[in-house]
């Protein structure tokens, strides 16, 4: 899908750039030290843009210092009162998100979109099943992709009417269908950018497997320019989990993949616990762009481990090294020293190159 560009900070989304993966901070934004924490935690995690709620003045207001110390776009989150809104603006955010329906009268959205194309700031226009108009529930008998949309348009139509179109919409459902096909119809009905995620979708693993569902599915076609993992759980999850869909789905290079096997009868090795150690490890490496393998058992185990650059295998107290057509055997308590070991080595073959 063909989107416009728009600079958040010094990011770039829409016209063919990179999907960037967005989170939410859940800190009370008035204390500064650990908003600025939780952002810095959530940078080194892999997050590109950074969304604050700003319920209050004094949350608007310390958008400013909370700026000073942190690299990446800040988007501020309002509801109700234009006043914070312009005052965040003020104050350095990057974006502002709103819904220009619960903003106030035309004259205050009117003040909000004065006071962006300022700053040439762009709007995010959120519209979620939980907020769309009466008559719209009424015209098409509930929630429904269609009144989504039209809802997201309307909004729209309300700041381009006032001659602004920098401009990112967002329709959010937790029904996994019903937000898929209505990022279908958007995209056929604006050039905005999008911002894609499955709202409330839940505790860490129903809330993980419905977002990789309903992501996938859009995102396979095309769609969306921006995402987040809405998750009942730490924001470094959301973030874990959206690098690892646009990886899965080709939209995202660079970082360690880690396949491992299902465990089974024949595994004699704790693979379980072997699978989230390698994970840990991985984590101090993802500079480095390769494929890790964690089998459990000798059966397809070394085979399967060598279709990765690099793998481990085991079983009966021992484990296998492998990288290639190298194999190195070591006791199971010395296979994940020797793994770190051998990272270790890619990573300075690869700074030597």
């Amino acid at each position: 899908m063909d989107t416009k560009e728009v600079h958040i900070g010094d990011r770039v989304i829409g016209g063919g750039n990179p999907v960037l993966i967005q989170s939410m901070t859940n800190t009370r934004t008035e204390d500064v030290d650990a908003t600025v924490r939780q952002i810095l935690d959530l940078e080194r995690a892999g997050c590109d843009i950074i969304r604050c709620t700003a319920p209050t003045m004094e949350a608007a207001k310390a958008i400013s210092e909370i700026k000073k110390r942190i690299h990446i776009p800040l988007v501020a989150d309002i509801h109700f009162d234009y006043r914070l809104a312009i005052a965040s603006i003020e104050n350095g955010a990057d974006k502002i998100r709103i819904n220009p329906g619960n903003i106030g009268s035309r004259e205050r959205v009117r003040e909000v979109v004065k006071c962006a194309s300022e700053r040439n700031i762009p709007i995010r226009v959120g519209v979620n099943s939980g907020s769309l108009e009466k008559d719209l529930l009424e015209k098409y008998g509930g929630v429904t992709p269609k009144a989504l949309v039209e809802s997201a348009l309307r909004e729209a139509a309300v700041i381009e009417d006032m001659g602004y179109d920098n401009l990112v919409i967002s329709i959010k459902s937790s029904d996994v269908l019903t937000a898929v096909a209505a990022h279908k119809l958007i995209s056929t009905r604006t050039d905005h950018p999008l911002h894609v995620g499955i709202t409330e979708a839940g505790t860490l693993r129903r809330g993980l497997i419905k977002s990789a569902t309903g992501l996938a599915l859009i995102l396979s076609e095309g769609i969306g320019d921006t995402i987040r993992v809405s998750l009942t759980a730490d924001p470094i999850e959301e973030v874990t989990a959206a690098k690892e869909i646009l990886k899965t789905l080709g939209l995202r290079k660079g970082g360690i993949e880690i396949v491992s096997c299902p465990t089974c009868g024949r595994t004699q090795i704790d693979l379980i616990g072997l699978a989230e150690r390698v994970e840990r490890i991985a984590s101090e490496f993802d500079d480095l762009n390769i494929k890790i393998a964690v089998m459990g058992c000798v059966v397809n185990g070394p085979g399967e481990a060598r279709e990765a650059d690099i793998g481990i295998a085991g079983g009966d107290g021992v484990g296998l090294l492998i990288r290639g057509d190298h194999v190195k055997k070591f006791p199971e308590d010395e296979l994940l020293d020797a793994l770190k070991d051998e990272l270790k080595r890619i990573r300075n073959e690869k700074e030597i190159l």
